[in-house]
């Protein structure tokens, strides 16, 4: 079950929109990924200044896409967009090992804003076709995933270049005593339980379910 498939699920009327917030640090291939969810050209990208904007339409669903700058400089004005975030989808470049100490050290500054209190998060583990790219299970633990536990989060490896794992994500769930990391290969779904709590993370009832 895709990402879009998941937020699909969110549509109770025609005009029922969600507001997802797209950061990470400079060359992670944000930009890159939007245009991949857009099915737009992504032959000329050049890094983000400012942010963009991408409103997605599906099946008379929007997708309001905000990408931020990831630069050094833009960083400290990422909080002017985390008002009404429904989803958070934070890009990593997987091959970029040097710089997994600087992601995390933002991450973990992210998740601590009152603002994003109990925000679903999507981590995009992007270029994770390249050689050197270090594995989910490896970025996790360089980003103290297992600490998280008040919100649902999922890893997902995709390669922004050719769309893999980009579209075929989904988010798994986790309950008030924990949360479980899974990585989902293209044929696996989401259990009910685990999509109805998506989706009531994803329509802004700011409440943790426990999955049973």
């Amino acid at each position: 079950m895709g990402l879009l498939s998941v937020l699909r699920r969110l549509k109770n009327s025609p005009e029922q929109e969600v507001r997802i917030l797209l950061l990470g640090l400079d060359n992670a291939g944000k930009t890159t990924i939007l245009k991949q969810l857009a099915s737009e050209d992504i032959s000329h990208i050049t890094p983000t200044q400012g942010f963009n904007i991408k409103s997605v339409q599906s099946q008379g669903f929007k997708l309001n896409v905000w990408d931020i700058g990831g630069q050094r400089k833009i960083r400290p004005y990422w909080r002017n967009y985390f008002e009404n975030t429904d989803l958070l989808i934070y890009v990593i470049d997987s091959s970029d090992r040097k710089r997994f100490d600087e992601t995390a050290q933002e991450l973990a500054e992210l998740l601590d804003e009152e603002k994003l209190n109990m925000v679903p998060l999507l981590i995009f583990a992007n270029k994770h076709d390249m050689t050197m790219a270090a594995t989910a299970a490896e970025i996790a633990e360089s980003l103290n995933l297992h600490t998280i536990r008040d919100r649902i989060w999922q890893i997902q490896p995709c390669s922004a270049l050719t769309a893999e794992g980009v579209q075929t994500c989904s988010l798994s769930a986790v309950g008030r005593d924990g949360l479980a990391l899974q990585e989902h290969s293209h044929q696996e779904e989401m259990t009910d339980q685990s999509l109805n709590l998506i989706l009531s993370q994803c329509c802004c009832c700011k409440t943790l379910y426990s999955v049973l």
